[in-house]
């Protein structure tokens, strides 16, 4: 059975843009999928990346652009600037491992969260939108309490095993055949390849 292991941030637009995509492709090919999310800042900082703000104002302005246009694409509202961002992106990352531990299907919490980023202009570090998020993904708000330290502790692990793996941004998918796709753009190439077309 092959399986990917999902590096993305909450924070990340184009891990909201992915939206449930990357389940359904895991699903199509009867695949497994590990959601690990991590702090993206951090792993810029540790393969040489650089925040947003900090690059330089043509890349500030692709950027923009980029998302503009992928969200059109896609149907997805989306906010190039939205009120609360950047924020700690902790929070909903506790609650989505946490969420992932009871054995269920994340996909869904994994979209709310970004849409509560980039489309509903809801800070998604506070805990009334941490368990708003749940609930409306179906899950126990308790989840947003529970087993923090173990959360905490994966959080930090997700982003070693990252910079171990070769990943260096969000959204990144990397199958068991270390087969390494960046980027949401590149969500149909990882379907392409586990349908043996690439």
């Amino acid at each position: 059975m092959p399986h990917i292991d999902y590096y993305f941030a909450t924070l990340s637009p184009f891990t909201y843009l992915s939206g449930t995509r990357p389940a359904e492709i895991a699903q199509k090919h009867g695949a497994t999928i590990n959601y690990k999310p991590l702090d993206i800042m951090a792993l810029f900082g540790r393969t040489g990346g650089t925040p947003p703000k900090d690059r330089h104002p043509n890349r500030q302005e692709y950027r923009l652009q980029d998302m503009e246009r992928r969200a059109k694409l896609l149907g997805k509202p989306l906010n190039t600037k939205p009120m609360f961002w950047p924020t700690n992106g902790a929070p909903s990352a506790y609650a989505i491992i946490a969420a992932q531990n009871t054995g269920a299907d994340v996909a869904e919490l994994v979209l709310a969260f970004g849409a509560a980023c980039w489309a509903e202009e809801r800070d998604i570090s506070q805990d009334d939108v941490v368990r708003d998020c749940l609930e409306k993904s179906g899950f126990d708000p308790a989840l947003a309490d529970k087993d923090m330290l173990t959360s905490a502790e994966t959080f930090g692990k997700n982003l070693e095993d990252a910079v171990n793996a070769g990943a260096f941004g969000a959204p990144f998918f990397i199958t068991d055949t270390n087969q390494r796709f960046w980027g949401e753009d590149r969500i149909d190439d990882l379907d392409a390849y586990l349908s043996g077309n690439i």
